[in-house]
């Protein structure tokens, strides 16, 4: 009898070289969601960054979409093997939010409504790799995408770019989130396969 590999499935692997090892290309955009859809009123949202010695910078709605926004087109990649290349979003750069924080922290907790957490190194949000995305293909982002925004990390798999975010929480160490506590990567880079804590 042969050996069957951890990680095999029923589909094939698409012959495109932008997927990284072990995914499958799609033209949908599946959902995933680890709780409910919550519904987040405008005049309710905002966002908050807290340092580690507890200052906090918050935008509500109105003085987050003020903000400088960029264009954004990139391929994201789902722990459960599919990816979308080419998305097109709309946000405000994590360069941009934390011009005016100072911290000495290196890692960050994203917190979304409804509970969900996740960590991401500070370097990883910083230099244009992140975003705080409201719009997808020209169109404000739907709930069960994570609006009225969410957390745009494409580098990473998609459960590090937190739907809802509402705040993130700068740590001097590493903390697992959500899925990390559950045994998914703490780290989460497609191209290395991390899916789950040993990869």
């Amino acid at each position: 009898m042969g050996i069957i590999s951890r990680g095999f499935g029923g589909r094939r692997r698409d012959s495109a070289p932008e997927l990284p090892p072990g995914q499958y290309l799609t033209h949908d955009f599946p959902v995933l969601s680890a709780g409910p859809t919550p519904r987040i009123p405008l005049d309710r949202w905002s966002f908050t960054i807290t340092t580690e010695v507890g200052q906090k910078h918050t935008w509500d709605w109105k003085a987050f979409t003020a903000l400088p926004a960029e264009e954004i087109t990139r391929d994201i990649h789902c722990v459960t093997k599919w990816s979308k290349l080419g998305t097109s979003w709309k946000g405000v750069s994590l360069d941009t939010l934390f011009e005016e924080v100072e911290t000495a922290a290196d890692f960050v907790m994203a917190h979304s409504t409804g509970g969900y957490t996740t960590n991401v190194p500070l370097e990883d949000l910083l230099d244009g790799k992140a975003w705080i995305a409201y719009e997808f293909d020209g169109e404000p982002l739907e709930e069960e995408h994570g609006g009225p925004a969410r957390l745009l990390v494409p580098h990473l798999y998609f459960w590090k770019s937190a739907k809802w975010v509402n705040g993130l929480e700068m740590m001097l160490d590493d903390e697992p989130g959500f899925w990390e506590t559950a045994g998914y990567h703490m780290y989460g880079d497609p191209w290395l396969e991390q899916r789950y804590t040993g990869d």
